[in-house]
């Protein structure tokens, strides 16, 4: 039961994410080659006992922070984020195909805890990138 509701949780938030609106669409300087991030969200560690609710929100913002597109997960508990074999996978265009230097990545806010984020940079002229955050 509990394997069937992450799952349902889970392929929720995707559908979620793959219908999330385009906040830029032009972006001088396009290359021609489309740009992609692919997120990557897990845990290798046991919370089981953790109840606490959890709500992920994948972002891309361009180096003055202006955001280029993220999208919100539905809230989970703790103990339901996913370990490395059932990993969380989300793709997505760079919206404009902006080829300037992007932080891209993770913020998190956990439930009467706070707020943090795991940050990567995409580098001008790369056409790819994965930003893995595994959650501790």
């Amino acid at each position: 039961m509990k394997v069937l509701l992450t799952i349902l949780v889970l392929s929720l938030s995707v559908i979620l994410i793959g219908t999330s609106c385009k906040k830029q669409s032009v972006t001088p300087g396009n290359t021609g080659v489309l740009r992609k991030v692919q997120f990557s969200l897990y845990t290798d560690k046991d919370f089981s006992g953790n109840n606490g609710i959890i709500t992920f929100k994948l972002s891309m913002q361009n180096s003055s922070g202006q955001v280029l597109w993220d999208s919100l997960l539905a809230p989970v508990q703790i103990k339901d984020i996913p370990g490395l074999a059932h990993k969380l996978v989300v793709e997505k265009q760079v919206p404009g195909n902006d080829n300037s230097l992007l932080k891209v990545g993770f913020f998190y806010t956990i439930e009467n805890v706070g707020n943090s984020w795991h940050l990567d940079a995409f580098n001008a002229g790369e056409t790819f990138k994965i930003v893995e955050f595994n959650f501790q």
